[in-house]
């Protein structure tokens, strides 16, 4: 699905290039670390995306949040999520899901405070 680039404000023209499943938390019951591109003015950057299921029957929360991530850790980051062999499966035991996998004292997913994210933006269509 395109969304808007939070650089050139171009509708449809963000996309989720690469993407990795990450346990759940206490919070979120899905979590999903992803690469995002723009294929107009060249931005690219990270998003996270965490869905709750948690309350009443049939209810649910969700939350699409992107940020900066400057080159060389973009860099980095895209060739460990790359290097893992089943990204789409959140008990995965590989090196990248484990790194991009910590959670704090409360049980919250935290791999962002590892990474140096700038000027959080809204994934918006």
């Amino acid at each position: 699905m395109p969304f808007t680039c939070p650089d050139c404000s171009r509708p449809g023209s963000l996309r989720i290039t690469l993407r990795i499943e990450l346990p759940p938390d206490s919070r979120s019951d899905e979590i999903t670390l992803q690469v995002v591109e723009c294929s107009d003015c060249g931005f690219a950057g990270i998003a996270v995306y965490e869905e709750s299921r948690r309350g009443s029957l049939g209810s649910e929360t969700w939350n699409h949040t992107g940020y900066h991530l400057p080159k060389a850790e973009l860099r980095d980051l895209r060739k460990m999520m790359k290097s893992c062999p089943d990204p789409t499966n959140p008990r995965c035991t590989c090196a990248a899901h484990q790194y991009l996998s910590p959670t704090d004292a409360a049980g919250r997913w935290n791999a962002l405070h590892s990474l140096d994210t700038r000027d959080a933006f809204p994934i918006t269509k």
